[in-house]
């Protein structure tokens, strides 16, 4: 099937955004981003167009695009480890977009971003300059021969840089885990003492109410006492009081 003309426009605003990714962009480089968002949108009318390529063509022209705006984002993190690390996940094209090229362009961008990050996380964790091992990243990529043999290199030094990065985060997992077990224990032995406070207060209640019944016990009983001894005593008098009156009367 014959291209449209839509088809050969995208393809080479395509290609030029593959160039443009290829090279050392400034930070406030503008062209690339738009040029993406224009291939996004000329992608959506050729997907709807009566003269649309073939599907598998389709997926690999949406698998390029869906590169150069992963690659976007990828530069606008903040750390070189987020930026390698989302760079990992990148899936550039399969095919080449014009037919004199040999390996695919974005297949060369995906080597060429994972070189440069991994220098840069190199030096911030050697504490190194940055730019000279930037430098010296992409002379050595330039200098390597073969294409397996670069995207072996790359691919090998950046997961030695996640296997650090790894390390560190599972040593702190270690420190948080270890943390929380430990703050278990402290909050389990608190448990202990006040269940024994709790304990030895229910135990000091219930004595001090066998100690209250005691004690009523006994001021009834005393209360009994008083009582027999004031009629003991009443019943007295009253015995003696008419022999007194019988010998007041004799007189």
């Amino acid at each position: 099937m014959v291209a449209s003309r839509l088809e050969l426009n995208l393809l080479r605003l395509l290609s030029r955004c593959e160039a443009l990714a290829a090279e050392r962009r400034e930070p406030d480089e503008w062209r690339l981003e738009k040029y993406v968002c224009a291939l996004e949108e000329m992608l959506l009318v050729l997907k709807k167009h009566s003269s649309k390529p073939a599907p598998e063509l389709l997926n690999e022209y949406s698998r390029k695009v869906d590169f150069l705006k992963g690659l976007l984002e990828a530069e606008k993190l903040s750390s070189a480890a987020e930026k390698a690390l989302a760079n990992q996940f990148l899936a550039p094209g399969r095919t080449p977009t014009i037919t004199k090229e040999g390996t695919p362009a974005t297949k060369m961008v995906h080597l060429q971003t994972k070189a440069r990050y991994t220098g840069k996380m190199r030096s911030e964790l050697l504490g190194m300059d940055p730019l000279s091992v930037n430098e010296s990243e992409e002379l050595n990529l330039r200098k390597r021969k073969g294409l397996v043999s670069e995207e072996k290199q790359s691919t090998t030094e950046l997961d030695a840089v996640l296997q650090h990065h790894r390390s560190v985060q599972e040593k702190l997992a270690e420190e948080m885990l270890s943390l929380a077990r430990s703050l278990k224990n402290n909050t389990l032995a608190a448990q202990n003492v006040i269940k024994q406070d709790n304990q030895t207060l229910s135990h000091s209640l219930r004595m001090a109410d066998q100690n209250f019944e005691k004690l009523k016990d006994e001021s009834e009983r005393l209360e009994q006492h008083a009582k027999k001894s004031v009629n003991w005593k009443s019943t007295d008098f009253n015995r003696t009081l008419p022999a007194t009156v019988s010998v007041t009367s004799v007189a």
